[in-house]
């Protein structure tokens, strides 16, 4: 089906992706913008939505491109215009209560309450149980609180199989039991690929009685298992819609928690909407269709309350703890510069339950450039960008990486995220109940001011408006302020429906609180 939409005067619109082209939303009658779905990544909706009311929804993915005033969308499904509201949140939530409703389970409120730790950046490959303890003994030795501690790739033996490589970790039973003890939830990095090789990919390859009808693996038509590209490789991969994967790589797993105290699992890759080429037999030509294969990977990792997931399509509406895409160590890219955009997205199509990426950057080539120096003061602006998101995550350690200013300074991030973490679990439960974002747009907050083109402020729910410094070298800050009366980082009083000026140096988040 293919539909066009002439854009009205003055319109903007939202939509597609967290992670394409987030920087430079909304799209309006100037913008020259293209997206196919099949080849987007991260969060992905078949949704966009415009401040005057109205959205564009299809089931499947499709694309999408806009010139000249004209949007055109384009795909195997039924693409539908709706014109009934009259504000970018009634479009969402119009939206929202008829293609992906909330279900009112609001996800472990441990993922909110302090910050999160991630060995990925810090470890990259090469976690052992000896670095993990060391790393989870110093985030207590440094004042901060424990939280979820996600050990990242490197933990394990052969992809898919999931066996502790005990090399690496040892004892790996009372290694979780001592990060029990100091207060941390242990969640364990995992992708749905399966090494092509071996005496297990055998074993998997060959379990099923006739060619074609093999009980697990995506497959090609004579029963082989079909072989992607993911970045570590190529790989087989289970498919989470037959019931025999997810009976097997279920049992695994929760004989991990069983075995050795794992909490939970992060639920990494399963990109299958872009991954997947196009030839892949059983897949968009017969049988199962890439975001059926990705809907299946993420409906799978909900059966366990500690999950996070970051390449999802048409997730919006669900209880799962989502994290933007990799950020680079960069000012401007994909830094610092996108984390409020992509946030903003997040929310306008159904994630409210977003973490931003590692702070300091995820994107682990960093770690191979021999020229690599990191900035101290982007470190600092992204843990302090993170601070009043939902969630926010460290893996570089700040004692580390960082001079003693610089961890006092990551510690006061790590604190005030903690300060206001009520208020966040009151709007975690809140969002479950309604779907509204936490992290607003603030066009959605405050229709008709004119705030559509303001991607560098945010409202945490309805009360707190907060403007990061993200550039290089600022010390001020100019913040808009909508009609009111706002307290600056909770004390002094400014009027709203002006554009203020505050100081921002290095020490400072720029937040302010509605007065009562």
């Amino acid at each position: 089906m293919k539909i066009e939409v002439k854009m009205l005067d003055g319109e903007c619109w939202w939509g597609g992706s967290a992670l394409n082209y987030c920087t430079k939303m909304p799209i309006d009658k100037n913008s020259e913008y293209s997206l196919n779905m099949y080849r987007a990544a991260n969060q992905i909706m078949p949704l966009y939505i415009s401040d005057k009311g109205r959205y564009i929804w299809g089931e499947k993915p499709y694309s999408v491109s806009a010139k000249n005033g004209l949007i055109r969308a384009e795909g195997d499904c039924e693409i539908l215009l709706d014109e009934s509201g009259k504000t970018l949140k009634d479009a969402y939530l119009n939206a929202m209560k008829a293609h992906f409703p909330f279900s009112g389970k609001v996800p472990n409120l441990k993922f909110f309450e302090t910050a999160q730790y991630n060995t990925w950046m810090e470890f990259d490959y090469t976690p052992t149980q000896e670095k993990v303890l060391d790393y989870a003994r110093k985030i207590i030795e440094n004042g901060y609180k424990p939280g979820i501690l996600i050990i990242d790739e490197g933990w394990h033996t052969r992809y898919g199989i999931w066996k502790w490589d005990f090399a690496k970790f040892p004892d790996p039973a009372a290694m979780i039991r001592e990060l029990h003890a100091l207060g941390f939830v242990v969640m364990l990095w995992i992708v749905p690929y399966v090494t092509a090789d071996g005496r297990d990919f055998c074993f998997a390859e060959n379990d099923g009685a006739n060619p074609g009808e093999s009980k697990k693996l995506l497959r090609n038509d004579d029963g082989s298992a079909s072989i992607v590209r993911w970045w570590n490789g190529y790989s087989a991969t289970y498919n989470l819609t037959k019931k025999a994967d997810r009976d097997f790589l279920g049992g695994i797993l929760r004989k991990l928690m069983a075995d050795y105290g794992v909490d939970g699992f992060k639920f990494d890759g399963g990109d299958m909407v872009s991954l997947l080429p196009e030839n892949v037999v059983n897949g968009r030509q017969s049988g199962y269709s890439p975001e059926e294969l990705n809907r299946a990977w993420n409906d799978f990792g909900l059966e366990f309350e500690f999950h996070e997931y970051k390449d999802t399509f048409g997730g919006g509406g669900k209880p799962s703890i989502q994290r933007l895409c990799d950020r680079n160590h960069e000012w401007q890219g994909n830094g610092i510069d996108s984390m409020i955009p992509a946030a903003l997205m997040q929310g306008l199509i159904g994630h409210p339950f977003i973490c931003p990426d590692m702070i300091g950057g995820g994107e682990f080539h960093a770690n191979y450039d021999p020229n690599f120096r990191i900035d101290e003061e982007l470190f600092v602006r992204m843990a302090q960008v993170s601070a009043l998101f939902p969630m926010m995550q460290f893996s570089w350690a700040p004692w580390r990486v960082l001079s003693k200013n610089g961890q006092k300074l990551c510690k006061a991030a790590a604190d005030l995220h903690a300060r206001y973490s009520g208020y966040i679990v009151e709007n975690v439960k809140t969002s479950a109940k309604t779907g509204e974002p936490i992290v607003r747009h603030l066009a959605y907050q405050y229709p008709g001011c004119g705030y559509e083109k303001i991607s560098d402020e945010f409202m945490l729910g309805d009360k707190i408006l907060v403007a990061p410094v993200t550039e290089k070298g600022v010390t001020k800050r100019k913040v808009v302020l909508p009609e009111g009366k706002w307290l600056y980082l909770g004390e002094t009083e400014y009027a709203g429906g002006v554009t203020a000026e505050v100081d921002a140096p290095i020490g400072v988040l720029p937040y302010f609180v509605a007065a009562k």
